[in-house]
């Protein structure tokens, strides 16, 4: 059977044709306004709190020590008051699912507004940036600096610029690694040059990650390498308050003097001057309707209420707003009265519910930590006096910042007494394992398991622990 062979010609380069858009770098304009001094607020009060926090200290006892402190080799994590074990993971499991509901509440009511005005990338990127229309000018000069040729004020701007950077990305990495090893010790790691701990490689890691996120990739990130972009849609109704453009009052959009009518010229209010597009973070043009890319920020709407100032036209060209408003022209009062919905008001009360309850749950938190282990060395034994023994190994831990002292008191069957020491002293935030022995006359039980407990307290009362455990008596 005779079987035809295509040839297969090359293509020529003029014809070829990428599967990927090539990267356009995006110059931001400088923006002024209600939602930009909303938006630098965020970040001085974020990163306040995010530098100083570790510099914070908190009188205990045993002395001074870092207010808030995730000791990872130690096993302990101090916020303020509180000292907190691995066993209380409990709580940050709770975090995370407070975190998760404000995110689905904040995104259904008003959208990405954790994008646009806290999301660390952001305000990192927007930090940057500040750095940058500093050394190279706003959005002009830099494309303008970016097109020329290389020059000494173009080499001397950039490594001011980077060095900049650099610096603020180091402060970052060095402050983040402060939060999981003592902050001072890690400052005299660094003069003291001691270039071999595993934080001085978390500080400089963290550190690259800042420079290239918030310096080179910015936009990137959100809409490329961020899943919440994606799948925020399923949080999104019609009801939902997100930056819009009014295209029933701004087309058939078109350039014209200032002091022109625009209904004599058959325009609307939009005059077509881009600056929208210019300042946005991620280069989109919101007269093109909500797209993912759309971090927020309102940016837009600062500029456009310039614009409009400028123009003697009324604000609110684009604004927040939500789709069925524009399309039904509601008021604000029936805005507020739609976001307000049934799905609203069940996120917010599951998300009061949980809070109250974690603060309180913390509130009321027995300070005290006990693991019983049994020992596996000698499982049950017959000891003088014709009693029969089984030993355990109890770890107290003390979750207070006060060297308390507990007394163990067994229970569970009759006869059962302890024969070893009954008081434990426990220092300042530490663990300490306790060797118990537990005696019951000969023959008091039957041959098998039986259940015991032990309750740990302090002799003051103020902390009281019950442990199961099993007493096993031979056949």
């Amino acid at each position: 059977m005779n079987q035809k062979v295509i040839p297969i010609l090359p293509v020529p380069a003029a014809q070829e044709q990428s599967l990927y858009e090539a990267h356009k770098k995006i110059y931001p304009r400088a923006v002024t306004g209600l939602f930009a001094r909303w938006r630098w607020a965020s970040v001085w009060l974020t990163q306040l709190v995010f530098y100083g926090l570790p510099w914070l200290s908190w009188s205990t006892e045993a002395g001074s020590r870092q207010a808030v402190l995730f000791d990872l080799a130690s096993r302990r994590f101090y916020l303020f008051g509180y000292v907190l074990y691995p066993q209380d993971f409990i709580y940050l499991t709770g975090l995370l699912v407070v975190s998760a509901l404000s995110l689905f509440l904040f995104t259904a009511v008003a959208g990405r507004l954790w994008c646009g005005f806290a999301c660390p990338q952001t305000v990192y990127t927007e930090m940057f940036l500040w750095i940058e229309r500093r050394v190279e000018g706003d959005r002009p000069q830099r494309m303008k600096l970016d097109a020329g040729d290389l020059t000494l004020e173009k080499l001397v701007k950039k490594w001011f610029k980077h060095l900049l950077w650099g610096a603020l990305a180091m402060w970052t990495g060095f402050t983040f690694v402060g939060y999981f090893t003592p902050v001072r010790e890690l400052a005299m790691e660094f003069l003291q040059t001691r270039m071999g701990s595993w934080e001085v490689f978390w500080v400089f890691f963290y550190a690259l990650a800042t420079y290239g996120n918030a310096g080179f990739l910015r936009e990137q990130v959100c809409k490329y390498m961020c899943p919440y972009a994606r799948f925020q849609s399923a949080m999104f109704d019609r009801d939902t308050l997100i930056v819009s453009y009014d295209a029933g009052r701004g087309d058939p959009r078109g350039t014209r003097a200032r002091n022109a009518e625009p209904k004599s010229l058959g325009l609307g209010s939009c005059i077509d001057c881009g600056l929208c597009v210019q300042v946005c973070p991620t280069g989109i043009d919101i007269r093109n309707g909500l797209q993912f890319d759309c971090i927020g920020c309102a940016g837009c709407i600062d500029v456009c209420d310039t614009v409009m100032d400028k123009m003697h036209y009324p604000r609110g060209l684009i604004r927040f707003t939500t789709q069925n408003a524009l399309a039904n022209g509601w008021s604000r009062r029936d805005i507020v009265r739609h976001v307000l919905r049934p799905r609203i008001l069940a996120y917010a009360a599951i998300l009061g519910t949980l809070c109250l309850g974690l603060a309180f749950s913390l509130a009321v938190r027995t300070p005290l930590k006990v693991d019983v282990v049994r020992d596996r060395a000698a499982l049950s034994r017959i000891v003088a006096g014709g009693r029969l023994e089984n030993v355990y190994r109890l770890q107290v831990m003390n979750a207070t910042e006060e060297t308390q002292h507990y007394r163990i008191t067994p229970g569970g069957l009759p006869g059962l007494a302890i024969a070893s020491d009954a008081d434990v002293t426990v220092g300042p935030a530490e663990s300490r394992w306790v060797p118990v022995r537990l005696q019951i006359p000969y023959g008091s039980a039957a041959p098998g398991s039986h259940p015991i407990h032990f309750d740990i307290e302090t002799r003051n009362g103020d902390a009281h622990v019950r442990e199961k455990s099993v007493f096993l008596v031979p056949r």
